[in-house]
């Protein structure tokens, strides 16, 4: 159960993530969550840094592809925006729309990561197909109800992990 629930990677936000030391694990395709990894929830604006790190990716050689829990409406603004291709409504954790990424950027699970802010949709997602799962801290603490609930949960998770040694 653990190994599902536990990132490969912890790290504060995009920008703390080596690109090549992804490069060096053979990673050619990264899968982007959108609200509270990209931008805050709900909210319509991209930072300059994110639209320059998203730049960096794709100097880079990386494929991307945005999967989000999202609707088509908010997605589809932040995908023409970031010029990266993008699912919607993806009901992570759940497979399919990873699945459909992953064959949108023609790789294998071995070689893609998925970044996003939430344990139980984007790591879990990400890890039951076998990617390289990162996690960032949310963007922002104004959230979704649901996820707000889901947050309690997840802390108690993420403590958990640290205190087994799977987390530093």
């Amino acid at each position: 159960m653990w190994k599902y629930l536990c990132p490969k990677q912890y790290v504060e936000d995009v920008h703390g993530i080596d690109l090549q030391e992804l490069k060096e694990k053979g990673i050619k395709g990264i899968i982007l969550d959108l609200d509270n990894t990209l931008v805050p929830w709900n909210d319509k604006a991209v930072f300059p840094e994110v639209k320059e790190w998203i730049q960096q990716v794709k100097e880079a050689g990386f494929s991307t592809c945005i999967v989000s829990n999202n609707n088509l409406r908010r997605g589809g603004e932040f995908s023409e925006i970031l010029e990266i291709p993008a699912f919607w409504k993806a009901v992570k954790p759940r497979r399919r729309a990873f699945r459909k990424a992953l064959k949108l950027m023609g790789l294998k699970p071995s070689q893609a990561a998925v970044i996003g802010d939430q344990v139980f949709t984007d790591i879990l997602g990400g890890n039951r197909l076998g990617l390289h799962t990162i996690l960032v801290r949310p963007l922002n603490q104004r959230e979704f109800l649901g996820t707000m609930c889901v947050r309690k949960v997840e802390k108690a998770v993420l403590s958990s992990l640290k205190r087994k040694g799977y987390l530093k």
